[in-house]
C-alpha cells in the first residue's frame, strides 16, 4: 500500500493547465452574459433618454423664458434644455406628422415650450410626476402643462422590468452553473494531489503549512484564468464593436471595467475556496480511503 502511495505521489501533480483553461472558459461565458446584459440595459436607457418632455408656456417675455430654462437646466434630471418658439414648434410638428397644416389654418395654435430630455433613471411615471409638480409649484403661472408620451414611458418601464426579471433568473442560474463548474474542475485537479497532501500530514506538517502553497497556487491560477477570460472578452468586444458600430456609442467603460473586476474576484475567490475545501477533505480522510 505504501509503494502504491509513493507511485501515486510521483504522478500526483495536478495538471494546472487544464484547470486554468477550464476555469477561463467558464469565466468567459459568464463575462459574455454580463456584457450582453450591460449593452441591453444601455440600449433601454438610450430609448428612455430619447423621450422629449415639453413644458408648454403662455406667451412670455424673453427674461422669464430664460429664467425658466435656467431653472430646468440646473436640475439633475435635465438634459439638452432648449426653448422652442411657435415657428419652431410648427416645423417640428410638420416633420413628425409629415404634413403641413398651414394650408388649412391661418394661425399657429401651437404654444411656446421649453423642451428637454430626462436622464434614464428619471423616466418613469412617479419621477416624471414629481418633476411636473416641481415645475408647476415654481412656475405654475407661466407653465400650463408638462407633456410627454405617457404610454411610451409606461411601456418602456414594463418591458425593462420583464427583461430585468428574466435576466436575473438567467444570471442566478448561470452563476450556480459557473460556481459548480469551476469547483468540479479544481476538485478534479486536486484529486491527483491527494497523496501529497496526506503524506505531508503524516510527517507532521500542520494544516496551514499544507494549505498555504496550494492556496497561493489557487490565487495564481485564478488570476491567470481571469486574465485569459478578460483578454478574450476584450477581443470579442472589439470585434463586436467593429461589426456593429452602435455598440461603441453605448459603451460604458466604467461598467466594462467593473465586469472585468467581477471576473477576477469570481475566478480567484472560487479557485481559493474550492482548493481549500479539497485540502480539508483529504486531510480528514483515512489513507486507505484515498485509493
Amino acid at each position: 500500500m505504501a509503494q502504491a502511495g509513493k507511485a501515486s505521489l510521483k504522478r500526483g501533480k495536478p495538471n494546472y493547465i487544464y484547470t486554468v483553461v477550464g476555469v477561463a472558459l467558464v469565466l468567459l461565458i459568464m463575462g459574455i452574459m454580463g456584457w450582453f446584459f450591460l449593452n441591453l440595459n444601455a440600449v433601454g436607457n438610450t430609448f428612455k433618454e430619447d423621450i422629449r418632455l415639453s413644458a408648454y408656456m403662455r406667451t412670455l417675455n424673453k427674461d422669464t423664458i430664460a429664467q425658466i430654462q435656467q431653472f430646468i437646466a440646473a436640475k439633475p434630471y435635465a438634459k439638452n434644455v432648449v426653448y422652442v418658439d411657435k415657428n419652431t414648434a410648427k416645423e417640428i410638428w410638420n416633420k413628425e406628422n409629415n404634413e403641413d397644416w398651414a394650408k388649412i389654418l391661418d394661425v399657429n395654435p401651437l404654444p411656446e415650450s421649453i423642451d428637454f430630455y430626462a436622464k434614464a433613471e428619471y423616466v418613469n411615471k412617479d419621477s416624471l410626476a414629481v418633476i411636473s409638480a416641481d415645475l408647476m409649484a415654481n412656475y405654475g403661472n407661466q407653465i400650463t402643462d408638462l407633456q410627454y408620451p405617457q404610454s411610451l414611458v409606461t411601456s418602456l418601464n414594463e418591458r425593462a422590468s420583464k427583461i430585468g426579471l428574466i435576466f436575473l433568473v438567467v444570471a442566478i442560474t448561470l452563476c450556480v452553473i459557473v460556481i459548480f463548474s469551476i469547483d468540479n474542475t479544481i476538485r478534479l485537479a486536486m484529486f491527483s494531489n491527494r497523496f501529497l497532501i496526506k503524506t505531508m500530514q503524516m510527517v507532521g506538517a500542520t494544516q496551514s503549512f499544507i494549505a498555504r502553497p496550494l492556496n497561493i497556487r489557487a490565487v495564481v491560477n485564478g488570476l491567470i484564468s481571469s486574465g485569459i477570460a478578460i483578454v478574450l472578452m476584450f477581443s470579442l468586444i472589439g470585434w463586436a464593436e467593429s461589426q456593429f458600430p452602435q455598440l461603441k456609442a453605448i459603451r460604458n467603460t466604467n461598467h466594462t471595467l467593473l465586469l472585468f473586476g467581477g471576473l477576477i474576484i469570481l475566478g480567484v475567490g472560487i479557485s481559493v475556496l474550492s482548493t481549500h475545501r479539497s485540502v480539508l477533505k483529504y486531510l480528514k480522510m483515512k489513507l486507505d480511503d484515498l485509493y
